[in-house]
């Protein structure tokens, strides 16, 4: 399909999930828990995994808690896994899963010593705090929307954001939790230049089920279209709006059984929807349930900080941040820098500017983006990027004029 200039365009596809998706539900359990032990103590060490499935809820993993309020915390595990479960909208029995029934099982350990002398600023081999694990994290940034997050991706998670709205105001009050979004989006020359499809798919009562048929009715295909495609692409995109779409709205016709009774799910299993898509690379970590001390968390946050001010200084168009680490050592292994092509500056020498105005170190990471606070239940749910709040730092552009002056200091040595 070739655009107005004649450059042949590609597609591109990413998705998200809602809020009520099992593995964003088991997702939002582990940050619920880990936020209510932040509250009382900053310096928790935990990596708390969740697994949901009909009736049941299971939490493992490690927590090490350093004073009584947030030792009390813990011991409120289940009123707080429980109050997570009602927040997302799981409190009909008839779902085959709901907040007052299911049950919770539990099983938590401290953190082995033998990680910790790693990560503790002062024991060990290392005066400073290690990074928490070794690993290989990745941040992206282009310019194709607002938040400089890729079109695709940011439409999907705009979809699922507006289905818990109208779900919750009780405008569409036969939605259900559980639901899915993808759209595709075709480029030209590494630039959008339109829509073509978009897939919504989810959960619903049985009262939008036509008898005869046994699909979900037109009417409600037509409300989904008027009440949550439209008002997203007009906000969002409008010079896409008016395309040509092509739409697929549940299209296995009825999707009544979902949630945990559909679908067992699990912390982590969502990390493409968590970043940016399929655009760009992935180290392969998750990020809920772990505190800051995990690079996994941090340094990803940090790595995604790094490239969006790098596009907002306008030294790219696109641009890729890889951090590695070793385990207990805090000064990251490599730094490398990759803008496709579209950078004023050479990405060897973004990768000196980047070194030397970011704070790269697990502990400066920390402190730079105040992550010791109790801030990533939301970021669980619809992107951990290209999201607006106090508690997205990472967002926050506020180096952009110390770019611009290294660069053109490096430019002019």
């Amino acid at each position: 399909m070739p655009n107005s200039v004649g450059a042949v365009a590609h597609l591109f596809t990413s998705e998200s999930v809602s809020m009520g998706h099992p593995d964003k539900l088991a997702d939002q359990v582990s940050d619920a828990l880990l936020d209510s032990l932040l509250e009382h103590d900053p310096q928790v060490r935990a990596a708390i995994e969740t697994l949901v499935t009909t009736g049941l809820v299971v939490v493992a993993g490690e927590v090490t808690v350093h004073n009584a309020e947030a030792n009390e915390a813990l011991g409120r595990a289940e009123e707080t896994i429980r109050d997570t479960i009602r927040r997302i909208g799981y409190t009909d029995a008839a779902a085959g899963f709901d907040y007052r029934s299911c049950g919770v099982l539990r099983t938590l350990h401290s953190q082995s010593p033998d990680i910790s002398q790693g990560v503790t600023a002062g024991e060990g081999l290392h005066t400073e705090q290690g990074a928490g694990d070794q690993g290989l994290m990745f941040g992206f940034a282009c310019n194709e929307t607002r938040s400089l997050m890729p079109l695709p991706i940011h439409l999907a998670h705009r979809l699922v954001e507006r289905m818990a709205e109208v779900r919750e105001s009780g405008e569409l009050d036969w939605l259900r939790p559980d639901s899915k979004s993808q759209v595709t989006a075709s480029y030209a020359d590494r630039v959008p230049v339109g829509l073509n499809t978009i897939v919504i798919s989810t959960q619903h009562t049985e009262d939008v089920v036509d008898s005869t048929s046994g699909r979900m009715t037109k009417e409600a295909t037509q409300q989904i279209r008027d009440a949550i495609i439209q008002p997203v692409l007009a906000s969002e995109c409008p010079q896409f709006a008016g395309n040509d779409l092509i739409m697929h709205i549940n299209p296995t016709g009825r999707f009544v059984i979902g949630g945990p009774h559909g679908d067992s799910g699990l912390t982590g299993r969502k990390i493409i929807v968590d970043t940016y898509g399929g655009r760009g690379r992935h180290g392969g970590g998750a990020f809920s349930g772990k505190d800051p001390s995990k690079v996994d968390r941090s340094a990803a946050y940090m790595a995604r900080h790094v490239a969006k001010n790098i596009v907002a200084a306008e030294l790219a168009t696109e641009c890729e941040v890889q951090l590695a680490y070793a385990i207990g050592v805090a000064d990251p292994v490599s730094v490398a820098v990759d803008t496709f092509g579209s950078g004023t500056v050479s990405p060897e020498r973004l990768e000196l500017i980047v070194r030397d105005v970011f704070p790269l170190q697990p502990a400066a990471i920390i402190d730079y983006l105040d992550l010791r606070r109790p801030i990533y239940f939301e970021t669980a749910r619809h992107g951990h990027f290209g999201r607006e709040g106090d508690g997205f730092t990472w967002e926050r552009t506020h180096r952009v004029a110390d770019l611009r002056s290294a660069a053109k200091v490096l430019q002019t040595a």
